[in-house]
């Protein structure tokens, strides 16, 4: 019955992660996959997330089944946070927000809403994106097509020519955005450059789709959600799906978020009833545990406080690894290969480096990142960033 069936050819970031748990070597670094880890290279658990663990476990009630459109404090801390306190689209009920599993989950949910009621849409990602992105909305049904990004020669943005090619998208495609610590480049727009691709999305009538995994992990809260937030200033329908794995070290708990921009109340009522069809035919209905921890953080003021000051000494954290292995590459790198380090923001930075040349960091130095060139920075700590900055400068000797 199933002799037709070709083996699967693995994730590659997870396979990575695979192989780096198998090599033996005391020496090894992990810089493959998307988890932060502390300075003592530990998965670190947020006080603020222990606290309010603790005050739920302290009073277990029943686990009933949640809505499909999951926990209502938990939608309406999420639309807070991703949108603002004072959002205006917020008070006007324009906004319709479904719980999700992750941030993957709300991909998913969305692609599935899009590609029945967008049919005739195609999927436009950024030269490079996160490889799942591909997968998810090709899995969904959709054409996926690519617009210009990374700029190799300048480890930079290449603008011009994104808002030329966003400029030819046909009315009606959909167009995935990161909003801040692009994955897998670092590379993210300024407010200037937001503004001026929003005007083309606006004119072009082309549909934005904002993946939003890093919130925190770039310069702040705020600032991380400019762009979600000028999209809902200035009334421009959108998607925005949102993640707290890794601004709430919560990865296996899945928790995230799936909004929708509207131009009424009435509409995202609406909207909201289809995205939990959409939840029904794949899950049904989200976990519980996770949701409950993450409302109670960001609505009770004294752990809302204290996570704001964690994750920000973790965002800390990552821009002085960013300038330790800058530092220590001064002596093997020079240029715009440098200053890449500290110039690019968020937990990923993309090296450079060629296929062959991350073989030899993981065969030789045992020091993992994706063949890609992209380096988890958060990975880095005291102790291996000397290690990985030595094994570069050997590879790049040839």
């Amino acid at each position: 019955m199933f002799e037709h069936i070709e083996a699967f050819p693995g994730d590659p970031i997870l396979s990575l992660n695979e192989d780096f748990q198998q090599d033996p070597r005391t020496s090894k670094v992990n810089l493959s996959i998307g988890i932060y880890f502390d300075d003592e290279g530990r998965l670190p658990v947020m006080q603020a997330v222990a606290e309010a663990e603790a005050a739920l476990l302290a009073d277990m009630g029943p686990r009933p089944y949640l809505p499909m459109s999951g926990m209502v404090g938990y939608r309406q801390a999420v639309q807070a946070l991703v949108f603002g306190e004072d959002s205006a689209a917020r008070a006007e009920g324009r906004i319709a927000t479904l719980q999700t599993l992750g941030g993957s989950g709300a991909l998913r949910v969305g692609a599935d809403f899009l590609r029945r009621y967008f049919p005739r849409a195609k999927m436009w990602i950024s030269d490079p994106s996160w490889e799942n992105h591909r997968v998810v909305f090709e899995r969904a049904g959709f054409q996926v097509e690519s617009y210009p990004y990374y700029d190799a020669e300048t480890g930079g943005l290449k603008f011009d020519a994104m808002v030329a090619a966003l400029e030819a998208i046909p009315q009606g495609d959909v167009v995935l955005l990161h909003a801040c610590c692009h994955n897998p480049t670092g590379v993210d727009l300024n407010e200037d450059q937001w503004r001026q691709v929003i005007g083309v999305l606006k004119a072009r009538k082309l549909l934005p789709f904002v993946d939003m995994a890093y919130q925190g992990f770039g310069t702040g809260l705020d600032d991380d959600a400019f762009a979600v937030r000028e999209l809902a200033r200035q009334n421009v329908p959108a998607l925005v799906a949102n993640s707290f794995s890794k601004n709430f070290s919560l990865y296996g708990e899945r928790c995230g978020g799936l909004s929708v921009i509207c131009q009424s109340a009435d509409e995202a009522g609406r909207v909201l009833g289809q995205l939990t069809g959409a939840v029904r035919a794949n899950y049904s209905n989200p976990p519980t545990h996770g949701a409950r921890v993450v409302a109670r953080v960001l609505t009770t003021p004294a752990l809302r406080k204290n996570w704001e000051a964690e994750l920000a000494a973790m965002c800390q954290r990552i821009a002085r690894m960013r300038q330790a292995i800058h530092d220590q590459l001064q002596a093997h790198v020079s240029g715009e290969k440098l200053s890449r380090y500290i110039k690019q923001r968020g937990m990923f930075t993309y090296t450079g480096l060629s296929a062959g040349q991350v073989d030899r960091l993981r065969n030789e130095h045992g020091v993992y990142i994706l063949r890609s060139g992209r380096m988890c920075v958060a990975g880095l700590n005291d102790s291996n960033v000397g290690i990985v900055a030595n094994a570069i400068g050997v590879v790049l000797k040839g």
